[in-house]
Formats: structure tokens, C-alpha cells, sequence
């Protein structure tokens, strides 16, 4: 089969590559119905996360099973599954306390952007749908293996509560769809931080009340002049730069909650203005199998419409184009199909 490989900055190439094949009891084989490329795929591509061979792509997916191991009991061929960018067990303490990406067995689902695609552990990474799902809910099921749970999970880590303020920093894919999650969740007032009408845009139609355009130490004063001084209650940081952290965290009130769910690269924390600014921090790699059960259910009976992140459709043999579009701005996200 053909799939996506990056062999250095700027450099993805569609080629072929080995079939995948069960090796172990507890794998499925998918045959990929939708792909993407996700934000924190530009790491790589960029050269500012470095890679050191060719390296196969893509950890969102959803697909058709077509084989399982003997040991598999919970999904069988034939079924529509969402699966998550870490495979996990579902079964371990970890697991059983909701954070299944960082299972005792996790494995990191890296070859998605493909025609094909082993999953490990799949009775616990992989949820079925209710039925084989029509073409056009792809999108929005596709967005819920990764920024759907992710933006969700930035929520919940936020403390998201009813008639609260929110604050979400960054207007990617993750952070519109964390608009959305506040949404969900009830939030009273969402401010999302952006500076491209498109994306505000989107962000509006996904519940934001405001835009805020400035960023860093002008983005903070802004938030605190709309809160009287005060700061939200909760923070949904979707970057993971320095200054989107620090806008993050001085955009919070005292007792305040900072759900933080971009991927950091050079993130440092002074602990002494940690100290005095009380503020809760968590997050980390979204625990998307807690919550896709749940998200299949809201999309599933059109609550929401996560798909609308993609503004672009490719076939899979143009993923380098998709690379190129959301390296250049030109896409919040892209889809790609086999």
C-alpha cells in the first residue's frame, strides 16, 4: 500500500509502503475511511520536532475493520470504528481513572495517513458507531479520534462550569473545538483568542460570545479589562508556545482552572509566579477513549458538528498539498480521503 512518510523538514512523500499484518492477537486491521493532518504533525514538518529517518504519518483515523486478532472479543469486521491517537487497554489503573493515554501499555498510532492501519489493543482503543455511518458524518466522527477529545478534554481540564467564562487560547482545530466543548458544557461567556476572520468566524458559529484579537501581555490586559479586573474562571490553552502558556495562565482569576492541551515546545514555568498566581494547571495528551462514547452519541444524533474544522479535502495521494496548506494557513484542517 501507499502512505504518507516525512523525510525531513518540508519534505512528505506519498509511497509505498509495507502492508500492515496482525502481529499480535489483541491487533485489528483497519481500512481507513478518513485520515487528516493535525496540527501537531507541523512539529516534524517543520524540523522544529527533528526526526532522525523517514517516518510514516497520521494518528487520526476511522474506518472499516476488516480482521482481528484471535484475542479480540469487543470489535469484529464489518463494524465503522473511531479509534485514538494513543492505543490503550482500557483495563489498566491508569485506564480505569479515565487517563487511557498514559496507559501501562500505550502505544502511539503513528501510520494513519495510509489506505491501511494496524491498531494494537483494540477492544480497548477502538469504539464502534451504532452502524455503518453515511458519507457525510465522516468529518465530524473523524475529528472526534483527535481534536474533537482533545478540545473536550482541554475543557474538562479547565473545569469548564455552567454560566462561567471561558477563555480559549489559539484558533486551530483544538481550539475551535474547544470553543465548542465550552459550549457544550454551558459556559456563560467564551472568549476565543484569534486574529483570523475565518477562523473567528468559525469560532462564533461554534458558541463564541467574543473575539479577542491581541496576544500576549496586551492579550492579558484585554481579558482582564472584559472580566472587571478579575480574569476567567477557566483557560483552554490549544498552542503549546511560551507565550500562549503565560497568556494562558495571566489570563486566569485567583482559584482559577488552565486546561492545557498543546503540545509544549519551549515551556518554561517560573515557580514563584506559579506559586502566587493560584491557579490549577492540568492537562496534557487528551484522554480521547474516555470521552468518544459520549461524542459518537453527540454526533451521532447531530448535537454537534465537529467536522466543520476541515475546510479542506484531499485525496490521500495529495497529503503533501494538505501539509502545505496547513503549514501556510491556508486550512484549519485538512482531510484526507484514500
Amino acid at each position: 500500500m501507499k502512505g504518507a512518510m516525512l523525510y525531513g523538514p518540508r519534505d512528505i512523500r506519498f509511497e509505498e509502503r509495507d502492508d500492515p499484518k496482525i502481529i499480535h492477537s489483541t491487533d485489528a486491521l483497519i481500512k481507513v475511511s478518513a485520515a487528516c493532518v493535525c496540527g501537531s504533525d507541523l512539529w516534524p514538518y517543520r524540523g522544529i520536532q527533528k526526526i532522525t529517518e523517514p517516518t510514516p504519518m497520521g494518528h487520526e483515523y476511522c474506518g472499516i475493520v476488516e480482521e482481528v486478532g484471535s484475542d479480540v472479543t469487543s470489535i469484529k469486521p464489518g463494524q465503522f470504528v473511531i479509534g485514538s491517537f494513543f492505543a490503550s487497554d482500557n483495563t489498566c489503573p491508569h485506564c480505569q481513572a479515565g487517563y487511557q493515554s498514559s496507559c501501562q501499555h500505550r502505544e502511539f498510532v503513528t501510520t494513519a495517513q495510509a489506505s491501511m492501519l494496524r491498531v494494537p489493543l483494540a477492544d480497548g482503543t477502538l469504539v464502534a458507531t451504532p452502524e455503518i455511518p453515511a458519507d457525510d458524518l465522516l468529518p465530524s466522527l473523524l475529528a472526534l479520534s483527535d481534536v474533537m477529545g482533545t478540545g473536550w478534554f482541554a475543557a474538562v481540564a479547565a473545569n469548564v462550569q455552567p454560566g462561567k467564562t471561558a477563555v480559549v487560547v489559539g484558533d486551530g482545530a483544538v481550539g475551535l473545538l474547544g470553543v465548542l466543548s465550552a459550549k457544550q458544557m454551558g459556559a456563560g461567556r467564551i472568549i476565543a483568542m484569534s486574529r483570523h476572520e475565518p477562523r473567528q468566524k468559525l469560532a462564533r458559529e461554534f458558541g463564541a460570545t467574543d473575539v479577542v484579537t491581541e496576544r500576549g501581555d496586551e492579550g492579558v490586559a484585554r481579558i482582564k479589562e472584559m472580566t472587571s479586573g478579575i480574569g476567567a474562571d477557566s483557560v483552554l490553552e490549544c498552542v503549546g508556545t511560551q507565550q500562549s502558556m503565560m497568556q494562558a495562565i495571566g489570563s486566569i482569576r485567583p482559584g482559577g482552572y488552565v486546561g492545557y492541551v498543546g503540545v509544549p515546545h519551549g515551556v518554561a514555568l517560573d515557580g514563584e509566579a506559579l506559586f502566587f498566581a493560584h491557579v490549577h494547571l492540568h492537562g496534557g495528551p487528551a484522554p480521547v477513549r474516555r470521552f468518544l462514547p459520549e461524542l459518537i452519541d453527540l454526533v451521532w444524533s447531530g448535537k454537534i458538528n465537529p467536522g466543520k474544522v476541515f475546510d479542506m479535502t484531499l485525496p490521500l495521494d495529495q497529503v503533501a498539498e494538505g501539509y502545505r496548506a496547513m503549514d501556510e494557513r491556508r486550512a484549519i484542517k485538512v482531510l484526507l480521503r484514500p
